[in-house]
């Protein structure tokens, strides 16, 4: 049995050979957000405020 960081017990699919967690509590960041945030790390905007600004923590990557 494996577990991550939070406490959480991590599985494998038998089918495909991933990884996961069962009720994840980390949020996914979609597509266009990412690419709002690829603008602004492009304008030179520090990650600190990218992420106050569009509510992601600075770990998000």
């Amino acid at each position: 049995m494996a577990i991550i960081y939070t406490g959480k017990q991590r599985y494998l699919c038998r089918g495909c050979g991933r990884q996961f967690v069962e009720n994840p509590t980390k949020k996914v960041i979609n597509t266009p957000m990412r690419k709002l945030i690829d603008r602004l790390l492009l304008e030179r905007l520090s990650m600190a405020g990218i992420a106050r600004a569009v509510q992601v923590s600075e770990q998000w990557r």
